[in-house]
């Protein structure tokens, strides 16, 4: 996520750099040609490109606004993790009982392993988010041999330590015999909720809390087996394709034609209007390529790019409440943002 109150200029040349140098050749290929080489034959009228450009303004707009939609229901599926987190912590910190077979320190225990199951749940559906499918730019790049987003994605891990330590985590907050699981289920987030069911049923049977206890912390747990899959679904399921990769495809149609009936109107001011044209050609072409670029890396919120949601800091921040909440003191520090950036 990015944490600047405006965007500054490496991260603009970051993200579009190389289109903005693809762009300025091909508008002053253009004007050359058409100053020195008199090729006057390549010119289009305006009209038809402002009306290409008009459709593809609505069309980008509507990928950007599905983009958008798909980017704040992932931050408010995290923001639902975090108050279920806390609501669970709360209810767990509050167990008692008056069975004296149960003894205190047990209790404890068994509060404190169902906090930790937690935390080690929420970097484990962290871990899972993060694996890359097979549309997202950074399975993209590493198919076709470029590595412009893997370069962003090591950077970005170089700048947090903590980025990469998820298996660190799950030895820390699970027993040995539990993480050492983690390679038999292909989706070890949900082995972790069926675990914690299965302890909070066992104190419900030993009478260390009540039925209607039970059924406030199953129904807790419901609800992390929901925002779970309701995130799953967000990764597993692309924008479709038809309307991504039209706009992407129009997009470049548009910025092709764009100097073909751009340079003819400039020629009109004169010799130095056929020069004038590049910058505003070139100007014109970029903002279309940003929305486009702000629409593609908006609509895949769990890539692990700088455009995404900040899963690490959100863990981060909930671990530091469930352990508060158990009495631990050796707290971790709260993630803060590098260089404008927040994971």
């Amino acid at each position: 996520m990015i944490t600047t109150k405006y965007v500054n200029y490496r991260q603009v040349l970051n993200l579009s750099g190389f289109h903005l140098i693809m762009i300025s050749i091909w508008c002053t290929l253009i004007a050359v040609l058409f100053h020195f080489f008199n090729w006057h034959w390549m010119i289009i009228p305006w009209v038809p490109v402002a009306l290409i450009g008009t459709a593809e303004a609505f069309l980008v707009g509507f990928k950007n606004n599905q983009a958008y939609d798909r980017l704040w229901e992932a931050r408010k599926i995290w923001g639902g993790i975090v108050n279920s987190s806390r609501m669970l912590g709360s209810m767990v910190s509050a167990f008692d009982t008056g069975n004296d077979e149960i003894g205190k320190f047990d209790l404890e225990d068994r509060r404190k392993k169902i906090v930790y199951r937690h935390i080690a749940w929420l970097y484990q559906l962290r871990e899972q988010l993060l694996i890359p499918t097979e549309w997202e730019h950074i399975k993209v790049e590493e198919d076709q041999l470029k590595n412009v987003d893997q370069k962003r994605n090591r950077l970005i891990k170089a700048g947090f330590p903590d980025y990469g330590r998820t298996p660190i985590f799950l030895n820390k907050y699970l027993s040995e015999d539990e993480a050492a699981l983690q390679s038999e289920y292909k989706n070890f987030a949900t082995y972790l909720i069926a675990q914690q069911s299965k302890d909070i049923n066992e104190l419900k049977n030993m009478g260390a809390i009540s039925g209607f206890n039970h059924m406030q912390l199953q129904d807790c747990l419901n609800e992390f087996y929901t925002l779970q899959g309701q995130a799953e679904r967000i990764k597993k399921f692309p924008l479709p394709r038809q309307f991504a990769s039209t706009a992407f495809v129009f997009n470049i149609i548009f910025i092709m034609l764009l100097p073909l009936g751009l340079v003819s109107e400039f020629a009109k001011l004169g010799d130095w209007g056929v020069w004038a044209s590049i910058p505003f050609c070139i100007t014109i072409g970029w903002i279309y390529i940003i929305m486009e670029l702000v629409g593609d890396y908006s609509e895949n919120p769990f890539e692990g790019l700088m455009f995404d949601i900040p899963m690490l800091s959100i863990c981060r921040t909930i671990e530091i409440d469930l352990l508060q909440m158990t009495g631990d003191n050796e707290l971790p520090d709260p993630i803060a943002s590098k260089n404008g950036v927040l994971v």
